[in-house]
């Protein structure tokens, strides 16, 4: 079965979320994603989103808890994972993407996303972050390159 990770990267006061544009294949150029890929053979998911986004932003994140649940996709054959993350270090760079773009709540709707992203989004609505600076995304213990939080994450809290 593959696996897919993705990062739901939040940043700002108010909170934005980092989209991104795919170029190719051209069945999927011009939809939007939220950044990852592949988890390789052996791989350690986290570790895999850390080095995907690395690879794809040119940045590094802070991975949180997982955002939704499994999105099935590949024809069934395979799933996609979501978790919150926060940028870092560095400034995201369309390095393999047509474009990056930084998404306010009232911004995310206006996006064509590919269709397996859209539980996710609507997952990344219901859980909007009131405000990412003085409210970090909750961490999860994990192994691999992903960076601790910077202070210890209170309860997140969510818009209704």
């Amino acid at each position: 079965m593959t696996v897919v990770v993705a990062a739901a990267i939040v940043d700002g006061a108010p909170p934005r979320v980092l989209a991104a544009q795919r170029s190719y294949p051209a069945a999927l150029a011009g939809m939007w994603e939220l950044p990852g890929g592949k988890v390789g053979p052996g791989e350690e998911e986290l570790t895999a989103l850390v080095r995907e986004v690395r690879e794809e932003l040119g940045v590094e994140i802070s991975v949180g808890e997982r955002l939704g649940t499994d999105v099935p996709i590949v024809n069934g054959d395979g799933v996609l994972r979501v978790w919150w993350a926060r940028l870092v270090a560095g400034d995201p760079q369309a390095l393999e993407h047509a474009e990056v773009r930084w998404l306010r709540r009232d911004q995310v709707d206006a996006l064509p996303w590919l269709p397996s992203d859209l539980p996710v989004v609507s997952a990344l609505l219901s859980a909007w972050p009131v405000d990412c600076l003085s409210t970090p995304i909750p961490t999860t213990r994990r192994s691999g390159p992903a960076r601790p939080w910077r202070s210890t994450p209170p309860r997140m809290r969510t818009s209704r």
